[in-house]
Formats: C-alpha cells, structure tokens, sequence
C-alpha cells in the first residue's frame, strides 16, 4: 500500500504536506516533525467473489427493455432503455438535453414504470413550470431536487428501486466519500462510479447528463465514455429548430446512428422525414443553388448548397464557407481553375450548407462545385437535378 509523506505539529498537531520553519496554524517555530501516512484500508464492495467459468456454460440472461414511447429512439437505443444499463447524453449547455429527457422520463411513467427525475441544476418549482410548459403534469412522474449522492442511492437501494432514473447533471453530484468540489475530476469519477455499482446490483437504468463546454473541459463526458453502456450526444445550432442525437457508442445496439428533432414549443418532437426536412422553401429557379444528397450516420439527407460568386474590389478575394471546411472549397476553386480554365482571381466567393447543418461527407464536392458555376455563370441548375461525387485533385 502506498505511503504519503507529512509533516506534523508537535504542539498543535496541525498537518502539513511540507516542511516549514513556522507552523501556519499556531505560529510556533520548529515544531513540525516528519510523519509516514498509511492510507486507510479499502473496504470490500459487497457481494460475492468472482471466479472464471467457461464461456460457452454462460447463460444469456437476455432482459426485455423498457420502451420509451418515443418513435424512433428505440430502434435507436437497439432495445429501449435496458435494465442496469447507463446511458451518458452529452451536449452544449442550452441545447435541449433537459427538455428531452422530460419528455422521455414522462413517457416512461406514464407506461406504468416507476420513474424518478434528479435534478442538481433546477428547484422543483423551476421543474413543475417545465413539465406544464409541456403538459407533463399528469404523467404521474416523481422529480427530486437534489446534490448528494447519498439521495440517489437510497432510491435504488429500496426494495423496489425505480426502474428509471434520470440524474441531471453528473456535475452537480456529489459524494461524501471524496474531496472535491461538485464537478471536478474527482467528484464527477466517484459519481460515477457508485451509481453504476449500484444500477448493476438492482436493475435500474440510469441516464447521465454531461455538459460539452466549448473549451472542452476534462469533467465532461469524455472522462465517463469509457464507463457508460451507451454514449449520445444532442448536437445542433441554437439559433434554429432542429437538433440531432446521436450515438457515439452503444453496448446493446448499433452505433453510428442518429435521430432528427424538431424544437417547438411543446417540446421535442421527431422528424419522421428527415431526408427532405432541410430542403423547406427551396426555389429551384435561383442560380447558385445546387441539391446534394449527403449521408450522415447512415441516414441520407437533402441539403442544399448555396454559392455567390462576386466581383471583389478587394486585393485578395475573399474565401467564405459556412456549414464545411474553408480549406475543402480553396482546393475544390483550385481544381476548377486548373481543369475548367475559370479565373476566379477576381471574384468574392461564399458558400453555405442550407439549414445550418455541418456536413463532412466528401460525396458534396460536385454539388459545391455545381452550385458555384451555376452563380459564377448566373444561371440556374436544371430542376430536379441532383448531385452527388467526390471531385478529385486530378
């Protein structure tokens, strides 16, 4: 067992990870002597000792999930919400993760299965005025308002624990058993760590809320992926309606798959067509507009691109790309120049993926470029005419 070095007061027995001439507690001169620190031995967990057993004699114990009466976000988790299962929902703060999984922990309770919602970030007066907000309120769900670990695990350690718990957030828990305050590395491990251990023994699925800061903070979900079942990330822009989870990893299905939302004011609700949702409004008769087909996940959608091309009274032209790499459409307006004979020294170029999406499929390159003659030449792409392809350097 590892020893720690300290140093104590011999007349006010203050200790000190250093030595010191003064002891900063009482001020007395040389008095702190040299003392070896053994840690405290780690208890037990309880339970049974485990010992190998060949695979093949395993039973599967294969357990039925838990619906979520949500469309599509079954068939997204693989098998609903499974029991003992941990799912981690990361994302910016502000971008709807709250809204959804009160929405999913209503739908829940409403099914007849016991359902509690922990919140470290809201009052329950600030959680009523949601679920009302979102006619929420006679789903027969049960919130809690809460900090302390110790309240949580006292939920499943009941004779009939929940049989969903949603703790939001991870950042705002914290344990009795470690230093820290709430939200540091510490705290956020030991956290997590204990509800698992005990969503494992009693069957309750647990869904952890992690925050994605924009300087990518440490204590986010990044530290917890490596724990959880199942990884999904809510991910959009704020400043319009749509929001898409994804899954990042998934121990009881598919991964690599995503849900489209719509933000209204009932809440979220599912985009039962996402292929043609971004494509609202759209006339076909203006020139510098092209439609790609992109595949995202492994779902295809829709999108349109949208150029402008315009005389620049600039010395160098100006090079805007929203929704895509700036760099993906310097070397796309290289390849044109080589290959078409196109001089675009003296043109502002700007381009734009509709809707505010992000794509990074490289099958957009021929709508880019598509859509970047049709404004260069001002003249409209046929209608109906699709485009997708990667445009090579050569």
């Amino acid at each position: 067992m590892k020893t720690k070095d300290a140093y104590r007061c011999a007349a006010c027995g203050k200790q000190s990870l250093r030595w010191q001439g003064q002891c900063p507690a009482c001020k007395e001169w040389n008095t702190l002597e040299a003392a070896v620190e053994v840690p405290a031995k780690r208890t037990t967990l309880p339970g049974q000792a485990s010992t190998p057993v060949p695979l093949s004699q395993v039973p599967t114990g294969e357990s039925r999930g838990i619906s979520t009466c949500i469309d599509g976000l079954d068939a997204l988790l693989g098998n609903g919400l499974v029991p003992g299962g941990i799912i981690l929902l990361g994302g910016e703060p502000g971008i709807g993760k709250s809204t959804l999984l009160l929405q999913l922990a209503a739908r829940v309770a409403s099914s007849g299965k016991e359902t509690v919602y922990a919140s470290g970030e809201e009052s329950l007066a600030q959680l009523h005025g949601r679920a009302e907000r979102l006619a929420l309120l006679e789903s027969g769900l049960s919130a809690m308002a809460t900090t302390r670990l110790d309240d949580i695990l006292d939920l499943m350690d009941r004779a009939a624990p929940p049989a969903l718990i949603i703790l939001d957030s991870v950042q705002t828990m914290a344990s009795a058993q470690t230093d820290g305050v709430p939200g540091s590395v510490s705290q956020v491990r030991a956290v997590a760590t204990q509800v698992i251990e005990k969503a494992k023994q009693c069957g309750t699925a647990v869904v952890l809320v992690g925050h994605v800061t924009k300087e990518g903070q440490i204590a986010g979900p990044k530290l917890l992926e490596h724990m959880v079942d199942t990884v999904l990330y809510l991910e959009g822009d704020k400043q319009h309606l749509f929001r898409m989870l994804r899954v990042v990893k998934n121990r009881f299905g598919p991964s690599n798959e995503l849900l489209l939302f719509e933000m209204l004011s009932k809440g979220m609700e599912v985009v039962h067509d996402p292929s043609t949702f971004f494509l609202q409004a759209r006339d076909p008769g203006l020139s510098g507009t092209a439609l790609v087909m992109g595949v995202e996940a492994q779902r295809p959608f829709a999108v349109e691109v949208q150029a402008l091309a315009t005389k620049t009274f600039l010395a160098f032209p100006r090079r805007t790309a929203l929704g895509f790499d700036a760099n993906r459409l310097n070397l796309l307006l290289a390849v044109m120049e080589k290959h078409l004979r196109i001089n675009t020294g003296q043109t502002d170029i700007y381009a734009k993926v509709g809707g505010g999406r992000r794509l990074q499929d490289p099958g957009m390159d021929l709508g880019l470029v598509a859509a970047v003659l049709s404004s260069f030449y001002d003249r409209p792409l046929p209608e109906g005419a699709v485009f997708w392809g990667e445009v090579d350097l050569n």
